[in-house]
């Protein structure tokens, strides 16, 4: 069967259409992104404006339209933190719903991790043991572990990269009293009860553009090398990535090989974010999931068809 998912995030509106069936690898068909930056269209009293409204409403129309094009068989939508977060959210999908007919449903922070988990685990198989997950997104961290598909402990904490670049992290390249400010505010989130579960994995892994970048600027292979191309991120490698790069404008980041233009601003703090995280679990290294939060709702919703 053909399946459509279409992937609200706080940066990117992601519709991914993939060939599959129970049992099977997804396959994908389509792929198709815009950058629609949702997490900066938060007024202060947290309401996404009218023009992050009209955006997300015109990126939905577009997806519904090649997903119809593409003849899939069932089209799914989702949303995550940027919309969760929002104080008119109901208000948001109402009109979502009315003008382009998308049924947009909007993920918990812990389903967001135990989606995510199932597609890690998917990827890397049993002989990984009991595994260990996170994912820093535009609006949140999440954290997952257990032996299972469906992990023992899922967390999620508003330490995503961007949120944090645009609450905490006024210049550009951030001064170093914003950077050590944030460190300590990341650390305080981080001193979490829930962590304290997390212990005794045997793989521990990373999925997201976040640690994908990362990945990169530490030395791992290119996106050119294919999906299959083994990648680590190890906390030594981010250490010198993060004194590098907290140094260089967003214009500068950009320039570099793997750094998107549209998230180099905010990867002094997902950098941030990763390297106290890999402290707090006490990690040496994380192996890098090509596949994630779309992969784990596609294997999910093809598991309810068995």
């Amino acid at each position: 069967m053909r399946l459509g998912v279409l992937d609200v995030g706080s940066n990117t509106v992601h519709l991914l259409v993939v060939d599959a069936h129970p049992g099977a690898h997804p396959w994908p068909a389509h792929s198709q992104k815009e950058q629609l930056r949702l997490a900066e269209q938060l007024h202060q009293n947290g309401a996404l404006s009218k023009h992050g409204s009209d955006s997300l409403v015109a990126a939905c129309r577009q997806a519904k339209l090649a997903a119809e094009r593409l003849q899939v068989d069932e089209f799914m939508a989702f949303a995550t933190s940027a919309v969760r977060d929002a104080s008119n959210s109901a208000e948001v999908l109402r009109r979502v719903w009315l003008e382009t007919g998308v049924d947009l449903k909007v993920l918990s922070g812990e389903d967001e991790a135990r989606m995510t988990f199932l597609a890690v685990r998917r990827w890397f198989g049993w002989s990984a043991g009991r595994l260990l997950v996170l994912d820093i997104g535009g609006g949140s961290l999440e954290i997952a572990a257990g032996i299972d598909e469906s992990p023992d402990v899922a967390i999620s904490l508003p330490l995503g990269a961007g949120r944090l670049r645009r609450e905490r992290l006024k210049n550009d390249p951030p001064a170093p009293a914003e950077l050590e400010s944030l460190e300590s505010y990341v650390d305080k989130l981080l001193d979490h009860k829930e962590l304290d579960k997390v212990g005794g994995w045997d793989l521990a892994a990373a999925t997201s553009k976040t640690f994908r970048t990362l990945a990169r600027l530490a030395g791992a292979a290119p996106s050119a090398a294919g999906l299959w191309a083994p990648r680590q991120l190890t906390l030594t490698g981010l250490h010198q990535v993060s004194a590098f790069i907290r140094r260089i404008p967003s214009t500068g980041l950009a320039e570099l090989d793997g750094v998107s233009p549209s998230r180099a601003h905010q990867l002094p703090a997902g950098a941030i974010v990763a390297q106290r995280a890999m402290q707090r679990l006490g990690l040496d290294e994380l192996r890098i999931c090509p596949w994630a939060l779309r992969e784990g709702v596609i294997l999910s919703r093809l598991d309810q068809l068995t």
